[in-house]
């Protein structure tokens, strides 16, 4: 494949947020929430030449008027980036628009039930107790780098059955997938070439020795004609679950212990009353949402008064219609006991999100262990707190200093 790298576009600083607006200028990536606020008291739908042309929804009824309209946005591209070459990997169900999306979807759902999420909750706790155990001792670590990071990734492994080892290769591509790759389509395409390749030896290897995994229950599920699917299709929704179910989730613990290491109130309020972290839990996915995903415009039409043209993107933020006063009072107060939340951090419509019960299960644990552990902590001020850039946004720094038990 040919470096794209030498024709992308420069990314200038904005310096008019509403007609020019950048996902991946650093001042929004430090703190995007004013802009949203300016934003979305100029116009429910701004507009960028950036990015081929792209529209940003800023209030939730226009978010939740293009997640419903199939009709005239395409979910075969699901991030913004700075080139829209030919669709050749996909993800199904997330890419997968109507009437292929619904059968794609429904084989993925059986492993995320409640019960399901039950099962594989031990091994969680486990998991947050092995990491904690690595550096309880030094008073300080990196949360985001040690804990929240891990969690997620070696999780979903332990689902797959593939080695929690390799977790480090799988937050590899998903930062060269979500982050490089919306400048660097040359880093995307290797991240998803190897990707591919890796999970086409598992496939391989459980066709001679069937096993007892997430990967062999994709393998045997069928498609809406009752045959099997194939081979592409399998390997598109793994890399669907290892890309969408490790970066949201440990970016959502990261944001919450975030919050929790700079709000000692709320820390002491969880730790005194545990029966508040479902509502805790719930206002820390509607104040820090991780996920921005996107629509292709395939259709003329109007959202909220303002027209939208085919041929641009849309970014449809979640985390800004989470913000919106309209919609949720003091929006851009933190309330861990907030009783009406109905928030759209897993997206709204058909596409909302297939592993919500695990993401909410991996972040109720990974806080309940950490506060056991570690109930008094706060970030350290030698260090510094960086987030992620682009679709997808999370403390990737988050050096804290503690007192263990």
């Amino acid at each position: 494949m040919s470096d794209t790298s030498s024709i992308l576009p420069e990314h200038p600083p904005v310096t008019d947020w509403v007609h020019d607006f950048d996902h991946t200028d650093p001042v929004w990536t430090e703190n995007p929430f004013p802009i949203w606020e300016e934003l979305r008291n100029e116009c429910p739908v701004v507009h960028t030449k950036r990015f081929l042309g792209c529209y940003l929804p800023t209030t939730y009824q226009a978010v939740k008027e293009i997640a419903y309209d199939t009709e005239h946005f395409s979910s075969r591209r699901v991030i913004v980036r700075d080139v829209r070459p030919p669709i050749t990997n996909t993800a199904p169900p997330i890419t997968s628009d109507p009437p292929e999306h619904k059968p794609a979807k429904q084989f993925l759902l059986p492993p995320f039930t409640p019960d399901a999420m039950k099962k594989l909750e031990p091994r969680v706790r486990a998991i947050c107790n092995e990491l904690i155990d690595e550096f309880i001792a030094d008073g300080k670590c990196d949360a985001a780098a040690r804990y929240t990071k891990n969690i997620p990734v070696r999780a979903i492994a332990h689902m797959l059955g593939i080695p929690e080892k390799d977790s480090d290769l799988f937050i590899k591509w998903i930062h060269e997938i979500l982050e490089l790759g919306i400048k660097d389509d040359a880093a995307l395409m290797r991240a998803v070439h190897e990707m591919t390749g890796y999970f086409a030896g598992h496939i391989e290897a459980r066709k001679k020795n069937p096993t007892d995994d997430l990967i062999s229950t994709m393998m045997n599920a069928k498609d809406k004609d009752g045959q099997p699917l194939s081979d592409m299709h399998v390997l598109g929704s793994l890399r669907l679950l290892l890309i969408a179910g490790i970066d949201t989730t440990w970016s959502a613990i990261g944001a919450s212990l975030w919050h929790l290491a700079k709000t000692p109130a709320d820390r002491d309020r969880l730790i005194a009353e545990p029966e508040l972290m479902p509502t805790a839990i719930e206002e820390f996915l509607r104040a820090y949402s991780p996920v921005t995903m996107a629509r292709e415009v395939i259709g003329e039409t109007t959202i909220s008064g303002c027209p939208v043209k085919p041929g641009n993107m849309v970014l449809l933020s979640f985390p800004a219609a989470n913000r919106d006063p309209a919609m949720f009072p003091d929006a851009d107060k933190v309330i861990i006991d907030r009783k009406e939340n109905r928030h759209a951090a897993f997206g709204l419509g058909i596409h909302r999100c297939v592993g919500s019960n695990l993401a909410r299960m991996e972040m109720t644990v990974a806080i309940e262990e950490w506060l056991k552990r570690i109930p008094d902590f706060k970030l350290d001020p030698s260090g510094s707190v960086t987030w992620s850039e682009g679709t997808v946004r999370g403390p990737r720094q988050l050096p804290v200093l503690f007192k263990g038990k």
